[in-house]
């Protein structure tokens, strides 16, 4: 046979005998010969995942940063200068930032990347005339298969047969109430409608069908979709984008510096060039922050972990600050915000309309009229409406007496809502059927939108029991039963019950009908009963109202992102009334949002579009490539997108937003592979938490960046003192005990900024602008104006104390000897406890560091702690006093450093109360 070029909908229409023709099949399906020849032709039925890197280059991509390239060169100059303990120390910090940062995101790559399992292994298909089991790989175009409840749908199939057939395709629409499927073509309302087909990567639900393949693989619509998602490359993310925006300026800062001071050691002090360029190298080192990356890095790292504590798993370690930067989530309903367990929460009768608490298959609610428990016994127009819900249904409740959150549902979502409804009113369901057994059923079709079922009744008599669309169920119907009595359906009757329905349709509640009648036994047998008989001169009993709950937490989540300046549209495959009732409900919205349907959008250009989300506005009835669109569009005006969601009609947009969030535990593989986050426990509150992470991580990595510089000031000062003496101050700082604070003392220090939590109202503030970037006037002002001057003043101050403990100014100031060693190693130790002193002063932006407290970040105090010891051991012992030029200080000088820190911390506090103060006021 030729590929297949036609669409799902051309097959749909087609008659039976053309398409067993056009396939070269027939009822019997094919032959083992014509299928192992079309597998040969067509290719195994399996979905292509997306083409991963290879290990190797994952690796070497950790390497070639522009950052890390800066100090790859810098390792490399440092080298062919003779000074070979920086270069090689420059190039650990690089071996051991790329090394961890592969591990941290091989990890969580291990930890998402599953196979592709949606298909079944196995499926029951007709070959030879004969049904066989078949692995579903090997399933082809042609081939006749069955399928009945619970079994997944592994091709695209047209149905030959079908009894009381419904297909779960959420995985596909969005739509979270099944589809019933029929033989007889019927267009339905949007994509997948058709009533005769069936789609890979659904599920069947209740009743069974036989059905020819028309397409497998790749060539399905699943395999489409997961096609175009293939086709979608990541963009660099913001934090990729800054953190190489910052490189580039601090790069230019140092190396200017550097030029200037290679310049003014030749012109000022005489330096030989070779001479000059190592003293300039010090320079340039000390204004490159070495461990920028290792703490950007490790920042996200334990980001990571404490979202993985949270129910999120991040695959690329740069996406959870990405989300802290959105400023839109594009969110699916069904099982993101909802909680995809259809629930009755309206019983209406003509008498009565009967409340019903409780959410989700959960037995722990109760039915009740104007505030009060009712009993069904002694509610006779209620009663009888229960009867039918029991009876008339074919899905079994499995109640977990330990947890009822994990009740188990077996067939229709809407008639295990009818069974929890049964539940809650006390009704003994097992012992209903053993008094009322079934003696024939009539299955739920398409075409006329009803169930009916036939029983044993009382008194020699047959029950006929029927549930259906209101619209189908109540022209078949001619009395009503009131007050217990059977009474004609009038007129005003008829407009009271369309008027209820319309009203629960406008709250975006889904409404069943429910009727009955009595046939005496001796008419006929049950056996010889007909269903245009048995569903005529019916009894209308009354309407039950049902929706698919919201998340209990979204409430919440929803009010906090609102809070946070985020916006959130929701793009689902569902219903608009619906779609538009949820939204309203949980807070999304206001009273008014735009409802714009999948129809309307195609007509819509994309400068209509641009305008229209600039308002409230909810997505209903969309297909796969529109919500493609709707990011698309969110992005050209400049949004920072997160979209979530867990089917594969949500996989492209998934794969096209900043963020995509896919749900663990709902989710097909396909959206999990798409997407950055995953959220274990498909709670949509967990966003919130992410959003909150990524904000503080970036916060976190601006006050890594003002502790960092703050200790640049002072390390550069000393040169500029020796410099503009024209070298009758020595040199104060020597190039080894840069390095000793930038890659040594400040490192742990600096790690434990990064595990900050995010400070109190991080989530009352509006994302970040694209305009806005890491290093900002204020920490320039703060590192080099405030904390900086600072510093260098007391370092300053540490090494002429040295130098007049020993006799200066009447003696010079030592250029050499134990007395300059010991100079250098006070102005060292003094920059440390500066550093101390900002570490502390930087966990805050405006709160007082005593407010979140003093000694919580245990992560600093250990820093804190290293610190001292380290710079302990490079005073006291022989060896490394050689190589950083170090020598021991005594008691008096000691007391001076541990004093230091005191007064810097109190007034910074000082001036952190100001600034509330004004803050206030303005």
């Amino acid at each position: 046979m030729k590929k297949i070029t036609k669409s799902s909908r051309d097959y749909a229409q087609e008659n039976l005998e053309q398409l067993y023709h056009e396939f070269d099949s027939s009822q019997q399906g094919l032959t083992s010969k014509q299928a192992a020849a079309r597998l040969q032709h067509f290719g195994a039925n399996t979905i292509q995942k997306s083409k991963k890197q290879s290990q190797l280059r994952q690796f070497l991509k950790n390497f070639t940063s522009l950052m890390a390239i800066l100090l790859w060169v810098s390792g490399l100059v440092a080298i062919l200068t003779n000074t070979l303990e920086l270069g090689i120390a420059i190039w650990c910090v690089n071996l051991i930032n790329g090394c961890f940062s592969y591990y941290q995101q091989h990890e969580a790559q291990k930890a998402t990347d599953s196979m592709l399992a949606m298909l079944p292994v196995f499926t029951q298909v007709y070959r030879d005339g004969k049904l066989q089991q078949v692995n579903a790989k090997e399933i082809v175009p042609g081939d006749v298969f069955s399928v009945q409840a619970g079994d997944s749908i592994p091709v695209d199939a047209r149905l030959l047969t079908a009894a009381t057939f419904q297909v779960d395709e959420s995985a596909l629409t969005g739509e979270s109430v099944p589809e019933s499927k029929d033989v007889a073509y019927e267009p339905g309302e949007g994509q997948f409608a058709e009533s005769n087909m069936i789609y890979a990567g659904t599920a069947a639900v209740s009743g069974g069908a036989t059905a020819l393949v028309i397409a497998t693989g790749m060539h399905t619509e699943f395999g489409k979709i997961a096609a175009l998602t293939h086709q979608q490359k990541k963009s660099i993310s913001p934090l990729q984008l800054e953190l190489n925006r910052l490189t580039k300026q601090l790069s230019i800062i140092a190396f200017s510096i550097g030029i200037v001071f290679f310049v003014a050691a030749l012109l000022f002090v005489h330096y030989a060039p070779a001479k000059a360029f190592i003293f300039a190298l010090g320079l340039v080192v000390a204004f490159i922050p070495e461990g920028l990356l290792p703490t950007v890095t490790l920042s996200l790292a334990q980001g990571v972990k404490r979202m993985a504590k949270n129910h999120a798993l991040v695959k690329e370690l740069n996406s959870i600050e990405t989300l802290g930067e959105t400023t839109v989530i594009c969110s699916d309903k069904t099982g993101t915000l909802t909680q995809n367990q259809m629930t009755i929460n309206h019983v209406w009768t003509l008498e009565h309309d009967y409340q019903v608490s409780g959410q989700g298959y959960r037995v722990n609610g109760q039915i009740t009229l104007a505030g009060k428990k009712v009993d069904f016994k002694q509610a006779n127009d209620l009663g009888k409406l229960l009867l039918t819900a029991t009876l008339d249904n074919d899905t079994k409740l499995e109640i977990n007496t330990q947890d009822q959150g994990k009740n188990k549902l077996i067939g229709t979502p809407t008639e295990g809502a009818l069974c929890v409804l049964v539940n809650k009113a006390g009704i003994e369901i097992q012992k209903l059927q053993k008094e009322f057994p079934r003696l024939k059923e009539f299955p739920f079709d398409s075409r006329r939108k009803r169930m009916t079922t036939v029983h044993q009744g009382n008194d020699q008599k047959y029950l006929v029991l029927v549930k259906g669309a209101l619209s189908d169920l109540l022209p078949k119907c001619n009395t009503v039963l009131l007050n217990g009595k059977t009474t004609a359906l009038g007129k005003e009757q008829i407009t009271k019950i369309n008027s209820a329905n319309k009203n629960f349709a406008a709250q975006g509640l889904r409404s069943l009908g429910f009727a009955y009648k009595e046939i005496p036994a001796e008419k006929t047998k049950a056996a010889n009963l007909k269903m245009e008989s048995a569903e005529e001169q019916l009894t209308f009993l009354g309407l039950t109202a049902m929706t698919d709950p919201p998340r209990p937490e979204a409430y919440q989540a929803v009010k906090s992102c609102h809070q946070a300046h985020i916006k959130i549209i929701m793009v689902t495959g569902d219903s608009p009334l619906t779609a538009k009732s949820i939204a309203k409900k949980i807070g999304i919205t206001g009273e008014n949002p735009r409802v714009v349907t999948g129809d309307e959008l195609n007509k819509m250009s994309d400068d209509e579009l641009k305008i229209a989300l600039s308002g409230e506005i909810i997505f209903a009835r969309v297909a796969p490539e529109q919500k493609y669109r709707i990011v698309s569009t969110l992005q050209k005006r400049g949004e920072i997108v997160a979209s979530t969601g867990d089917g594969v009609n949500d996989a492209p947009a998934l794969k096209k937003a900043d963020i995509g969030v896919a749900m663990g535990k709902m989710g097909t593989d396909v959206a999990k592979d798409a997407a950055d986050i995953i959220l274990t426990d498909d709670n949509f509150a967990s966003i919130v938490a992410a959003i909150e992470e990524g904000r503080a991580v970036y916060s976190n990595i601006q006050k890594f960046l003002l502790y960092i510089l703050n200790s640049n000031v002072p390390e550069a000062i000393p040169s500029v003192l020796f410099l503009f003496s024209r070298g009758a101050i020595p040199l104060p700082l020597t190039v080894m005990q840069i390095l000793t604070v930038d890659l040594g003392t400040d490192m742990l220090p600096a790690l434990g900024l990064g595990s900050e939590r995010a400070e109190p109202n991080v989530m009352q503030q509006p994302p970040r602008t694209r305009g806005a970037h890491l290093l900002q006037r204020s920490i320039i002002w703060k590192a080099f104006g405030w904390y900086g001057l600072v510093a260098s003043a007391i370092s300053a101050l540490a090494y002429f104390f040295v130098n007049v403990q020993n006799g200066w100014p009447q003696k010079l100031l030592a250029a050499s000897g134990p007395v300059y060693k010991e100079a250098t190693t006070m102005t060292l130790a003094a920059i440390v406890f500066c550093q101390i002193a900002a570490v502390m002063n930087c966990r805050t932006q405006k709160e007082s560091v005593f407010r979140i407290g003093l000694f919580s970040n245990r992560q600093i105090l250990s820093g804190i702690f290293f610190e001292v010891i380290l710079l302990s051991v490079l005073i006291y012992t022989p060896i490394l006093q050689s190589a950083f030029h170090t020598a021991a200080i005594d008691w008096q000088e000691w007391l001076l450093l541990v004093i230091i820190p005191i007064p810097l911390f109190l007034i910074e506090e000082l001036r952190k109360m100001l600034s509330r103060k004004v803050f206030k006021q303005s």
